[in-house]
């Protein structure tokens, strides 16, 4: 499994206009070639009036699947473009297909590559990017009288805090990367003076959007 990955935060769809054509990028999240086809043909489907629906998508851990298309545009103007914007942003599992209603203009081979890129990139910067990282599930059980101190050193400390519940006692479901539980684990005990029991769950991903 990945230590950590990248993506968009998740679907997305975004417009642009250049001298009067308009270039629709849809962006989406996706999990195999046969998704990715399907979400491709969809757009076709829904845009059958528009004069070219290229696309690209990268799938698969290290991107071992990279796909592209032009759809009717000069060749290499678009799809290959779009398909270096994501790669370009270091994403994985994602599927872009830009929409183009000619305005009546034409751009030159420059003009288009810099329209299908552009319209990727300006997509994936509103939606924005995530990172994913493979990260240990604690469970921290402690008394209500801990809970105060403990929820001050979480927020300091910037540990992910995926539940929190209170019943007769808190537990709170943290996640830490697996070389620091130890360290985790430690650092609480002695802010507890070892009121605290933990208890292991799984590894899983957990994404927190990067900035800009």
């Amino acid at each position: 499994m990945l230590q950590n990955y990248r993506t968009i935060k998740k679907d997305h769809q975004h417009e642009i206009e250049i001298k009067k054509s308009r270039f629709i990028c849809f962006l989406k999240r996706i999990t195999s070639e046969e998704e990715a086809k399907a979400f491709i043909q969809q757009i076709k489907k829904d845009h059958w009036k528009a004069n070219h629906n290229c696309s690209a998508f990268v799938l698969g851990d290290r991107n071992e699947i990279q796909r592209s298309s032009d759809d009717g545009e000069p060749s290499g103007t678009a799809g290959v473009p779009m398909l270096e914007v994501l790669k370009k942003n270091d994403l994985i599992n994602v599927c872009a297909v830009v929409t183009r209603y000619f305005g009546g203009t034409k751009l030159g081979a420059g003009g288009l590559i810099r329209a299908y890129s552009g319209a990727v990139s300006q997509a994936i910067a509103e939606i924005g990017i995530v990172e994913g990282r493979l990260q240990q599930e604690i469970f921290v059980q402690l008394d209500y009288p801990n809970w105060g101190k403990t929820e001050n050193f979480l927020t300091n400390a910037q540990i992910a805090v995926k539940d929190t519940q209170f019943t007769d006692q808190v537990i709170v479901t943290c996640l830490v990367d697996e070389n620091q539980r130890i360290s985790f684990e430690t650092q609480v005990t002695d802010l507890l003076n070892g009121q605290v029991h933990f208890e292991t769950g799984e590894m899983m991903y957990h994404e927190q959007i990067q900035e800009a």
